[in-house]
């Protein structure tokens, strides 16, 4: 019977700290080969510290950390040749030509001569950089030198790619290039993505993990964790009719469909309302069916999800009450 592969990463009750103060605090968290995984946290959340201390870069002060099922402690040269890390603000040297720099970042991870050329071919049609692989990397704009980035971390066709801040002081296409390119990679290679742009995280991760003061507060996709974390959906309608009627309606729809907001009917009387449910599923049909019913008209309905923003507050949000609660109990 063969042995199961190991996951791409396998982190274990990772603790980091410095001078005594904790910047991570007993993480643990499985990462499978092939996903794209979106790594959130508020600033000093503990992010970049995890990222170094998986790319070997870094040493944890205890617990345990694999790659591909190697030890990152025990064998930190064997992990930098399974990882490729675009760390955030990527420094690159200003004086290298595109092609040049990419030529000598594949000798030293040890890429042959003879497959470097068109492995550097193929790292540029991807990234979309065919039409400056001449130019001087201290010439290009922001968004090619990220792109440049991108393309060394993934040369040497790593099982997993950690990327901090790949799209930090993009304009919106730039940021959907990259975004672009990482989804490219998704099923090849193994994909941690730290970023404080939100939507870029839930259009292209499959599962998210946020951090906050050192510790893991939250993980699953975006859908499981609306769920999990605020379980509710929002309805916006415009209607006309009596606003006084609807709280007794609402209820025999679904018991926790409430009223939330409702601003100033218009000239023609209607007046947008602002429903939420405690449920995710969709309730718009049965919403147009009993307002319909009951004599009200309805100019226009709409169904929105929580976003990813919403649920990162919301989580974040309860770390911090946690943390906070034994504090007060204790005064």
């Amino acid at each position: 019977m063969s042995e199961s592969i190991p996951p791409a990463i396998e982190v274990s009750h990772l603790v980091k700290t410095y001078a005594g103060v904790t910047a991570v605090s007993d993480i643990s968290f499985t990462v499978a080969r092939g996903e794209i995984i979106g790594f959130l946290g508020p600033n000093g959340a503990g992010k970049s510290t995890t990222m170094r201390i998986l790319t070997g870069y870094l040493p944890a002060t205890s617990g345990r950390v694999e790659i591909c099922g190697v030890s990152v402690a025990a064998h930190p040269d064997d992990i930098k040749r399974r990882i490729g890390y675009m760390p955030e603000n990527n420094p690159l040297p200003e004086d290298m030509r595109v092609s040049e720099y990419l030529y000598f970042r594949g000798r030293l991870k040890e890429i042959p001569r003879r497959k470097l050329g068109p492995r550097i071919d193929e790292v540029l049609e991807l990234g979309d950089l065919k039409r400056v692989r001449h130019k001087i990397i201290g010439q290009l704009s922001k968004g090619y030198r990220q792109r440049v980035g991108i393309a060394e971390a993934i040369l040497a066709e790593p099982p997993v790619i950690i990327m901090d801040e790949p799209t930090i002081g993009l304009d919106p296409h730039q940021i959907l290039i990259v975004r672009d390119l990482i989804a490219s990679l998704r099923g090849r290679m193994t994909v941690l993505i730290s970023s404080h742009i939100l939507p870029e995280i839930e259009m292209t991760c499959d599962r998210v993990l946020i951090i906050n003061q050192g510790r893991v507060v939250a993980q699953g996709t975006p859908a499981a964790l609306r769920r999990e974390i605020l379980g509710r959906s929002i309805y916006q309608l415009q209607l006309a009719g009596d606003p006084g009627a609807l709280p007794a309606l609402l209820t025999t729809i679904e018991a926790t469909l409430h009223l939330t907001a409702q601003g100033e009917p218009d000239a023609a009387g209607f007046r947008t309302v602002t429903l939420t449910a405690e449920r995710d599923d969709e309730l718009g049909e049965a919403i147009l069916r009993v307002l319909l019913a009951n004599n009200f008209r309805v100019r226009a309905l709409s169904h929105a999800l929580p976003t990813l923003e919403d649920v990162f507050l919301a989580a974040t949000r309860r770390s911090w009450d946690a943390i906070a609660a034994p504090k007060r109990a204790a005064k």
